[in-house]
């Protein structure tokens, strides 16, 4: 399959001369398209500036980031800005859902913000809501909604334009475990039926388990990888540990 992302040695620095930090070391790595792939790391492992220089929120200091073969590095701003709305899609933890909008308007307004046309907004916002289970909530605001139907609503907007790459950040750190368990299964389910792409950045090894396959981050530099064959959730998941064991990182039971 093709490389969707294709990163080549990202360094990162911030501070001065006087006072610099390295958060980013030369990291390296490519995901194809249909992969769910996870990142984890410790807190200050640099696995969130990892995905903020990818999203186009941060700008790497070195190296190159690829995404479908156009290197967003050597972007100007405003051609970053196009291709961001065109080619990315991003699920966060706190849903940043718009309060005076529907489920379906949430979910319509990514769509009309690439001005596409509205009996192909209806249909498009329609199929994503059954694929994620969340058609009867299409017409209910956020404050109607439970966290985790308001986390799918935010799935449903990210997916809707068929982006290149969906960038989710613990997307289930404000769920409960079983949202989360749902949640992580529509991720899946996206994968498997939209061939979807999914970068997750994550400290918890249970969401993690649902990834096909996992990069380790320690002190700004890849430090493992684990990649899912035919064995279960549950074995994936005591490999996911024993590394994470080895980063001195957080972990949480598995049912």
């Amino acid at each position: 399959m093709p490389a969707i992302l294709k990163a080549e040695n990202i360094e990162k620095y911030y501070g001065n001369k006087s006072n610099l930090t390295k958060a980013l070391d030369g990291i390296g790595f490519e995901v194809e398209a249909g992969e769910f792939v996870g990142i984890m790391g410790a807190s200050g492992s640099g696995k969130t500036t990892l995905l903020n220089c990818i999203s186009t929120i941060d700008s790497a200091s070195a190296g190159k980031i690829l995404i479908n073969g156009k290197d967003i590095t050597a972007m100007s701003p405003k051609a970053v800005a196009k291709f961001r709305r065109k080619s990315l899609g991003f699920i966060f933890q706190d849903f940043n859902l718009l309060d005076t909008l529907t489920a379906y308007e949430n979910i319509a307004l990514a769509l009309s913000i690439l001005k596409t046309p509205a009996k192909e907004i209806d249909a498009r916002v329609r199929n994503v809501a059954e694929v994620l289970g969340i058609s009867e909530t299409l017409g209910k605001y956020p404050y109607q909604m439970s966290g985790g139907q308001r986390q799918r609503v935010a799935c449903a907007r990210a997916i809707v334009a068929n982006p290149s790459l969906i960038l989710a950040d613990e997307p289930t750190g404000a769920l409960d475990s079983r949202s989360a368990r749902t949640l992580l299964e529509s991720f899946r389910q996206l994968v498997r039926d939209l061939n979807a792409t999914i970068l997750m950045v994550t400290h918890d090894a249970f969401s993690a388990s649902y990834c096909s396959r996992i990069l380790f981050i320690r002190d700004g530099r890849l430090f493992h990888e684990l990649i899912r064959s035919d064995e279960s959730r549950k074995q994936f998941f005591d490999r996911i540990i024993e590394v994470v064991s080895l980063l001195g990182g957080d972990s949480v039971e598995i049912c």
